[in-house]
């Protein structure tokens, strides 16, 4: 399965510091969604336009199923990424980011300061998870069944409009 998996931090993409959460959600996703996954990988600035560029060119041009974002979700000015999805998306689904805060709150009450969401684009979900490694360890394998849930519903519809049921 094709994934992607977009890293969005202005202090990586200028080098200041190495991207260990987008590694992380590779390891993760072998481990606990599908061992053999092609990611396609992609680290931006926190710019929302270059955002909504990148994320539409994996749903609709690399035909990505499952599409990963980590970063930008926060309170801050250059935090984009919610509203770049949510420019993109057909359908949001934002019980993924509710989850995940209701789930970290008890250990990291400042977890509710994220933004995170997620949603449907054609035949992609698109998730927005934390930018810290440590958060994408704890959010991504709770939400794992969920996304073979929908990527199932999502390879159904796909079969019925190919079939022209």
């Amino acid at each position: 399965m094709k994934i992607g998996r977009l890293t969005l931090s202005d202090r990586a993409f200028a080098g200041i510091y190495q991207d260990l959460s987008g590694p992380e959600i590779e390891r993760i996703v072998r481990n606990c969604l599908y061992p053999k996954a092609e990611f396609i990988v992609r680290l931006l600035p926190d710019d929302r336009r270059q955002i909504e560029t990148v994320l539409c060119d994996l749903a609709d041009h690399s035909a990505c199923p499952l599409i990963l974002t980590t970063g930008g979700t926060g309170p801050s000015s250059r935090d984009v990424t919610p509203e770049a999805t949510r420019a993109v998306i057909e359908k949001e689904l934002p019980g993924f980011g509710e989850v995940m805060r209701v789930c970290t709150f008890p250990k990291v009450p400042t977890s509710i300061l994220s933004r995170a969401t997620a949603g449907l684009r054609g035949s992609s979900l698109i998730v927005n998870l934390p930018g810290n490694p440590k958060a994408i360890g704890e959010c991504l394998p709770m939400l794992a069944p969920a996304i073979i849930e929908c990527l199932g519903h999502l390879s159904k519809n796909n079969t019925t409009q190919e079939s022209g049921a």
